[in-house]
């Protein structure tokens, strides 16, 4: 048994560590493993769900979180900005990836191009003021997200309604999630312009293209 228990413990570690959520591990940008691998889960879901909704008559239930047209920046780009200028923990994507799907579980939405941008903003914000010792308020996290301040309260109240204010994830359920993760590895109704600009600074990077342009629906 504690041969076992000491397998699991190093497997968890390693899936941690290969994250970038306990030592730095990175991607070949620079980044931490875990937004390219989330970007990717909710790419091929959203890919998934809008086949679905294209060809039978299954109809989306529409939220507060759709928007009119789907924004210009992909979930990539989306998730890159939010953990470059939210400077939140990476733990705090898998955390949101769980919010994310409790959510769904709650209401029967469908991940799709018109909803995942401002789920994402949402969930983040949450965990981070969940999980980390240090955030920054709503009003910041909307210029991050490109949405207005009282857009990101609503949008948050909706949320954590929803989802019960269940906000405590167990060990087992962070770990599951991780390995789900790791498993991505190569080896393994608004019509207003979400503005993707507005942070001081924030536009000051000549690499940083995210901020020439804006997040329309």
């Amino acid at each position: 048994m504690e041969g076992l228990a000491l397998e699991t413990k190093i497997s968890c570690t390693l899936d941690y560590v290969s994250l970038g959520l306990k030592d730095p591990s990175t991607d070949y940008l620079g980044k931490p493993r875990v937004l390219s691998l989330l970007s990717s889960v909710l790419e091929r879901s959203v890919e998934k769900n809008e086949n679905m909704l294209r060809t039978s008559e299954t109809k989306d239930v529409i939220t507060i979180f759709h928007g009119l047209r789907a924004p210009s920046l992909s979930i990539q780009q989306y998730i890159d900005r939010i953990f470059k200028y939210s400077s939140c923990s990476p733990s705090c994507f898998v955390i949101a990836q769980i919010y994310v799907d409790r959510f769904i579980q709650q209401t029967n939405l469908h991940l799709t191009s018109l909803n995942v941008h401002r789920l994402l903003i949402t969930s983040v914000m949450v965990a981070a003021k969940f999980m980390d010792d240090a955030f920054f308020n709503n009003a910041y996290y909307a210029r991050v997200g490109g949405i207005a301040t009282s857009e990101l309260n609503e949008l948050e109240m909706k949320f954590l309604f929803d989802v019960d204010f269940q906000l405590h994830v167990s060990v087992q359920t962070f770990k599951k999630y991780c390995s789900a993760l790791k498993k991505e590895a190569p080896c393994g109704l608004i019509e207003r312009p979400i503005l993707a600009c507005g942070i001081k600074d924030s536009c000051s990077s000549k690499d940083d293209s995210i901020c020439a342009q804006s997040i329309s629906r």
